[in-house]
């Protein structure tokens, strides 16, 4: 009689853990809100910060989450990444906020692919990307994904290219080293 070989399958548990509060009561319905909620405190950084506020159905903020923190002028964005915390958080709907250390708001290609590779998953899991908003150093202008009327379908480039341009920085920021 062979002898049977247990497995031994562990038990794991994911948690959300909270670290310092931003307070406010104000809903985010736009992108002014936004900035004036998170957007300051970006656009001071020295390099590209991604950040998504999950948000209530009310759009009150939930919390913040600092999803990715790239260079001078990049930072590789994962849907995988932005969407950990937003589930954690039993999110309704998310804004995804980054800064341009240069001051420039206008979104690079980079910026736009992300935008459309971000709001398909976004629409795939239930959890809506409401904006993403880009804020500048030195700069008190922002640009508002939706203000410019570029979250309707059809106005950014495909996924699959945003993919192709994500791989593409992989390597550059690979060679670097």
């Amino acid at each position: 009689m062979a002898e049977e070989q247990l497995f031994k399958l562990d038990i794991v548990s994911v948690r959300l853990v909270k670290e310092a509060s931003l307070l406010s009561d104000i809903p985010l319905e736009n992108p002014e809100a936004v900035v004036d909620f998170m957007g300051k405190r970006l656009a001071e950084m020295d390099r590209e910060v991604v950040c998504v506020i999950n948000v209530d159905v009310k759009k009150h903020p939930i919390n913040c989450h600092i999803v990715s923190m790239g260079a001078l002028d990049y930072v590789v964005i994962s849907p995988r990444e932005i969407f950990k915390a937003s589930i954690l958080s039993n999110a309704a709907s998310i804004v995804l906020l980054h800064n341009h250390p240069s001051g420039d708001i206008k979104p690079s290609e980079n910026d736009m692919l992300v935008t459309k590779r971000i709001k398909e998953v976004a629409d795939l899991v239930g959890i809506p990307l409401l904006d993403h908003i880009i804020v500048g150093w030195n700069n008190p202008k922002h640009f508002s994904f939706l203000a410019e009327k570029l979250m309707e379908n059809g106005k950014v480039p495909s996924a699959g290219k945003c993919a192709e341009r994500e791989n593409e920085l992989v390597q550059r920021r690979s060679h670097r080293h």
